[in-house]
């Protein structure tokens, strides 16, 4: 073999092992995350190291082990309300919202906010 296809077979090896890597390491990523039992309760421990307390869904027949991990409180960022306002006037009119009336009270998230965010902090008065 000369040293060109040597090269050729070594630039593949090492690619194989790095994709292989990253493969692994999102395939097996909830290996930090484990079921705990402690007494009497069960816990899914997630990667951030807090317990989730999983007792009444066992007694329910699901299965602690196969509940996909999250990664934990906190991990989000919320959608803040402080920046809202009354003021409609720059509103596009295509806008695609999602909206909650209670009473009085009404809020409005747009589409593409709600996109970028999983949580959404507003207290409905």
């Amino acid at each position: 073999m000369d040293k060109k296809n040597i090269d050729i077979i070594w630039k593949r090896l090492i690619s194989t092992i790095l994709i292989s890597g990253v493969i692994c390491l999102m395939v097996c990523g909830n290996a930090l995350s484990f079921v705990l039992k402690k007494g009497g309760k069960t816990y899914i421990v997630d990667q951030r190291g807090e317990r989730w307390d999983v007792t009444q869904a066992k007694s329910l027949g699901f299965r602690p082990e196969r509940f996909q991990y999250g990664i934990g409180r906190n991990a989000f960022t919320p959608l803040d309300d402080s920046h809202l306002s009354d003021d409609t006037s720059r509103v596009p009119k295509d806008l695609r919202i999602i909206g909650v009336t209670e009473g009085a009270f009404e809020q409005a998230y747009s589409i593409t906010k709600l996109r970028r965010h999983e949580i959404a902090n507003t207290k409905i008065h």
